[in-house]
């Protein structure tokens, strides 16, 4: 699988899926999260709210992921995923690996070949962006995901772009964008 680092906008992104770093509700809310819902429009919201009233009444656990439809984004699904509140008293490092396999599994499930991913938990959630760029990365070369092509990581700015670079052009890494 090709991984590129991309800095911008993940509303503008084309991709056969696009990960949405939701929060548990599911509904919308600040970040990427509010960015997606409200560029995507109000068809990933029925959706969710759709999810929400049958298969995750409680919202989506932490580490979790889920499709909808992409609505007005220029990709077919959002996969929906919770990252974890960064602690300093608890590890909680497999969360974030989890949310990246999940979503991973999810894309391979819907036929997606070509999926985006913001660095997720790496906002809000307080995650150290050099720790969250090292999961990330790691998590998505050792997860098979059958028939996805191409992972996109996109960064909304240079402090983000830079650490992912780091990462990705680690010792022995092969780099491709």
């Amino acid at each position: 699988m090709r991984i590129i680092l991309v800095q911008g906008d993940i509303t503008e992104r084309r991709a056969d899926a696009i990960v949405n770093a939701a929060n548990s509700s599911l509904l919308g809310g600040g970040g990427v999260d509010g960015a997606i819902h409200r560029r995507g429009g109000p068809e990933i919201l029925a959706e969710c709210r759709a999810l929400r009233a049958s298969a995750y009444p409680e919202g989506l656990p932490t580490g979790h992921a889920v499709a909808t439809t992409a609505g007005r984004l220029q990709a077919r699904w959002v996969i929906h995923t919770v990252g974890p509140v960064h602690s300093r008293s608890e590890d909680r490092s497999h969360l974030l690996a989890s949310c990246y396999r999940a979503s991973l599994g999810v894309a391979a499930e819907l036929g997606a070949h070509t999926v985006a991913f913001p660095a997720i938990s790496t906002g809000i959630y307080g995650w150290p962006l050099d720790d969250g760029a090292r999961i990330a990365l790691k998590t998505v070369r050792e997860t098979p995901a059958p028939g996805v092509e191409e992972v996109s990581f996109v960064l909304f700015d240079a402090t983000a772009y830079a650490e992912f670079d780091r990462a990705l052009r680690g010792p022995g890494q092969a780099v491709d964008n």
